[in-house]
């Protein structure tokens, strides 16, 4: 008797025709920090018709988006839209680590 545990942490809903411009995308441990950033990025695309996020249920910790695009597949988008994310956290984390230093820098000269 064999066990199989998910410990994907995104999946892709099954949809009912399949369409490689329409997906939602599941993303386990995830809520509203990730769902915000990610779908004010993406809804940046000039390619992106739609994109929205729900938290199906409180107790399940769960991320729901949704991707509708013109041409690009949902997966493209999606896969853009963190890359920026990342790189827009590196940047907030480099700045941070700078002025934290130049903080500390200023408080020893005093």
């Amino acid at each position: 008797m064999s066990s199989h545990i998910d410990n994907r942490k995104l999946v892709i809903a099954r949809e009912e025709e399949e369409n490689d411009r329409m997906k939602t995308f599941i993303f386990k441990g995830e809520g509203h920090t990730l769902g915000n950033a990610l779908r004010n990025l993406i809804l940046k695309n000039p390619d992106v018709i739609f994109c929205g996020y729900t938290i199906p249920h409180p107790s399940e910790n769960k991320l729901h988006l949704r991707i509708e695009t013109r041409e690009m597949s949902a997966v493209d988008v999606l896969r853009e839209g963190l890359e920026q994310l990342k790189s827009l956290s590196d940047h907030i984390l480099q700045t941070f680590e700078t002025a934290v230093a130049d903080y500390k820098s200023n408080q020893m000269e005093q």
